[in-house]
């Protein structure tokens, strides 16, 4: 089975394979008509258990026969422009040809030895980034799988910095929307269930600063150490971004480490129109961006980024097989010093591959047009009396309930628009995503896609309406 090892016999092998591989997903993408078949569990099921993994096919064209059966026919495509559900970005041909060029390389960041220039890549990408935040001349970082991570990461710093034994004791302060990773954090840091404290919003969902102050007094009387208050730079559900300035001076007040979740909103970070809406996040300790949001980056590629290197020390172990404390005096640059990961991939050549041919601007560019096109969508909701919209957009997310004019009862709204969500995604016509908003269900328009147009989100606002509206009159046939 030599032969179908990756190295200097098999090379041409390796670029009739992926060239096969190549083809058959440009065909897939040039070709798909909606963003999903509507295919059902039950009916993909069977499909992927009959295969006998312990029985190989031998054949690369044989393989992707099967795969184009169990997985292209009725994946979920995010390039199409009717696919408006979740964080999911379409993604730039530069960062494509980074992720197959990392891949068969197959470099790990862990340690220079294992990456050479790949470990000067990612320095060089994380102190641009830092740059582009304004952190400082002192800031770091290193890149993660995802903003979950990040925010752990980021959270593990501010306990180690709170310098206090008695982890019952720290809170860490979010908003009532917030990530859900907060919570995730706490408890993985073994900090106590009371943890986080939930800051109320505004009714634009952000984080109101006088709840904030009121809760931080609360807990320094209470004896209580504030360890974090984590500020959101674009919140999943709503896109909404907190008052970073008002925040940074509370943190400054009371000595609290700020933790920005940029990972929606960092795109704003290129953004040539709206680069002011994130405005106060230069002052935070701590940063997290998502390249796999609003950077159109292919999953994974994230970062924590961090105001004082120095901090970073808390994730530091060394092992001599590996980062020998002896390399830190030599000089050697090892990442590994910097992550909780330490076999890890690098994801940071997706990201300096669209810079190096797409700049700055051109990611900024696509972000401000989805931006442009939330602000459409918005006034179109508003415009129409069949939907109620939650708030204006600050980045590119649409929050919205169907409204029938003839039903009061809001048990029955909530079965029609979850009725609805579930007949468009069947359908395969478009993917929508849904929340609840005071207790009510409601469904979202995640809007990452510079090629969906406003005729599109008409055209799924028309389709959300006939099936709320199919619900609805089946349901007085039943009642009837």
């Amino acid at each position: 089975m030599r032969s179908h090892l990756l190295n200097d016999t098999t090379a041409e092998q390796y670029r009739r394979s992926v060239t096969e591989g190549v083809e058959r997903v440009a065909a897939k993408l040039a070709t798909t008509g909606r963003p999903f078949t509507g295919v059902t569990v039950d009916a993909l099921s069977p499909r992927i258990d009959g295969i006998d993994l312990d029985e190989p096919l031998h054949d690369t064209t044989a393989a992707l026969d099967e795969l184009e059966d169990v997985y292209l026919r009725d994946a979920v495509y995010f390039h199409h422009p009717r696919y408006l559900a979740h964080l999911n970005c379409p993604v730039v041909i530069p960062a494509v040809l980074g992720e197959a060029v990392l891949s068969a390389v197959n470099s790990s960041l862990d340690t220079w030895d294992q990456s050479a220039g790949g470990t000067l890549i990612e320095r060089k990408l994380i102190d641009w980034t830092c740059a582009r935040i304004g952190l400082g001349p002192a800031a770091d970082g290193v890149f993660t799988s995802g903003g979950t991570q990040s925010n752990l990461q980021a959270l593990l710093l501010a306990r180690e910095e709170a310098k206090t034994e008695d982890f019952g004791s720290l809170r860490i302060f979010a908003s009532e929307v917030s990530h859900f990773s907060v919570k995730k954090s706490a408890k993985l840091l073994g900090l106590g269930p009371d943890a986080v404290v939930s800051v109320p919003v505004d009714r634009d969902k952000r984080m109101q600063t006088v709840a904030l102050a009121r809760e931080l007094e609360r807990c320094t009387k209470d004896g209580l150490v504030p360890m974090a208050v984590v500020a959101t730079g674009g919140t999943t559900d709503f896109g909404s971004i907190d008052p970073l300035p008002e925040i940074a001076g509370l943190c400054e007040q009371y000595g609290v480490w700020l933790h920005v979740d940029a990972a929606y909103g960092c795109g704003l970070l290129a953004s040539l129109k709206y680069r002011d809406r994130i405005t106060g996040i230069e002052r935070a300790d701590s940063v997290t961006v998502d390249y796999h949001k609003s950077f159109f980056q292919p999953v994974s590629s994230s970062a924590v980024l961090v105001r004082d290197a120095a901090t970073l020390r808390h994730a530091t172990y060394h092992a001599e097989y590996l980062n020998p404390r002896r390399m830190v005096q030599e000089r050697i640059p090892n990442q590994v010093d910097k992550s909780l990961q330490t076999t890890r991939r690098f994801d940071a050549l997706k990201l300096w591959m669209t810079l190096r041919v797409m700049g700055a601007d051109g990611i900024g560019e696509l972000f401000d047009e989805v931006c442009d096109l939330a602000a459409e969508g918005w006034r179109l909701l508003a415009a129409d009396p069949r939907f109620d919209v939650v708030v204006q957009p600050s980045l590119s997310t649409l929050v919205f309930r169907y409204i029938p004019a003839d039903v009061t009862d809001p048990a029955e709204i909530d079965r029609a628009n979850l009725y609805a969500r579930k007949a468009l995604f069947a359908s395969g016509d478009a993917v929508v995503a849904g929340t609840k908003v005071a207790g009510r269900h409601y469904l979202k328009f995640t809007l990452l896609n510079p090629e969906t147009t406003t005729a599109d989100i008409a055209a799924v606002l028309d389709l959300i309406a006939g099936h709320a509206e199919q619900y609805l009159g089946d349901s007085l046939d039943r009642a009837s």
